[in-house]
């Protein structure tokens, strides 16, 4: 766990800049490497994970963690846009506070972890109904509209 806590803080947090309280790590610059600097965040996540799946952390707070760890990936793919969200969403640290929360044996999940996944997996129905109902509305205007 305190490899962990060190990796975690080298990755989100070890820089500060000056006169705020904004901190960045090690994710944002390594991730200026094409190609490779955006793996940093997902190995992590993964070792994160593992150890999560090692001392029987909720399922529900194990979920949480994957979506912190996939959104992180996403916002990593889109060019400089990734950099700069690498600043502020940073799931490395939130997904070490959610495993040293539930690391205990029988601490359960809390109500924001259900809402959150919950949340993310309602977004989701709604992203794959999308095209059904874009494709459903162009076929009634094109029935609608005969040329």
């Amino acid at each position: 766990m305190e490899q962990l806590r060190h990796w975690s803080y080298l990755l989100d947090q070890a820089f500060r800049v000056p006169g705020t309280n904004l901190r960045f790590g090690w994710d944002p610059i390594v991730g200026l490497i094409p190609g490779l600097g955006d793996l940093s965040s997902p190995i992590f996540a993964g070792f994160v994970l593992l150890q999560a799946y090692r001392l029987r952390v909720p399922r529900l707070v194990q979920a949480r963690m994957l979506i912190n760890a996939i959104v992180d990936a996403l916002l990593g793919l889109i060019p400089v846009v990734g950099n700069l969200a690498d600043g502020v969403w940073k799931a490395n640290t939130w997904n070490m506070r959610l495993l040293e929360r539930h690391a205990r044996p029988g601490t359960p999940h809390s109500r924001g972890d259900a809402v959150f996944v919950w949340g993310v997996l309602a977004v989701l129905a709604l992203v794959a109904l999308l095209p059904v109902v874009l494709l459903v509305w162009l076929v009634r205007w094109i029935a609608a509209h005969p040329i």
